[in-house]
């Protein structure tokens, strides 16, 4: 089996709050802690992981550099060159229990295609473990994934649901795109 290696930038966007940092925190370190802690500028974590490609009889080994980016609206348009510039594949985020979250993307995605064209998306709606609290279900997703052209994966960090799914999907779409140009 053939083996490609490939280097590439996550960036994870959305609103403050709706758990970004406690993503990627699952995610590469695999913790969780419900104390907030606002994230100023940004914060840059490595993770790597073997996409496999059976029926091209490929492997690739994605070395991710996964921006946690700060959620206030006024510095996505400050400083949206420095965030995204170079910036392969999104994780965008919304928290279940905040309607507002899921208005607020389009913004965010505007900012990074702005600087970055139009790259692999993946939503993560997060915070599952609250759904008792949700301010919006499935048709408001259904409706926002259509729009963006990309999937989604409801997720967690407190539990650790899909957390692993929704980076993994990421990088093979990311991958795809990097091998064989695949359009998004």
């Amino acid at each position: 089996m053939e083996r490609e290696t490939l280097k590439t930038k996550i960036c994870l966007v959305g609103d403050n709050g709706v758990g970004k940092t406690s993503l990627i925190r699952r995610y590469v370190l695999d913790l969780f802690d419900d104390k907030y802690i606002t994230t100023l500028g940004t914060k840059v974590s490595k993770k790597e992981l073997e996409v496999p490609f059976p029926k091209e009889n490929l492997t690739a080994k994605v070395d991710m550099l996964i921006w946690d980016i700060m959620g206030q609206h006024g510095f996505q348009e400050l400083l949206k060159e420095a965030y995204f510039y170079g910036a392969r594949g999104i994780l965008a985020v919304v928290d279940v229990t905040r309607r507002s979250t899921l208005a607020g993307l389009d913004d965010w995605v505007a900012c990074v295609e702005e600087v970055a064209g139009h790259v692999p998306m993946v939503l993560a709606v997060n915070k599952t473990d609250l759904s008792d609290r949700a301010e919006f279900g499935l048709p408001e997703i259904t409706e926002r994934c259509e729009a963006l052209g990309c999937g989604y994966f409801w997720t967690s960090a407190k539990t650790a649901e899909n957390v692993e799914a929704a980076f993994a999907r990421l990088a093979a779409l990311v991958a795809e795109q990097q091998i064989w140009g695949t359009q998004f």
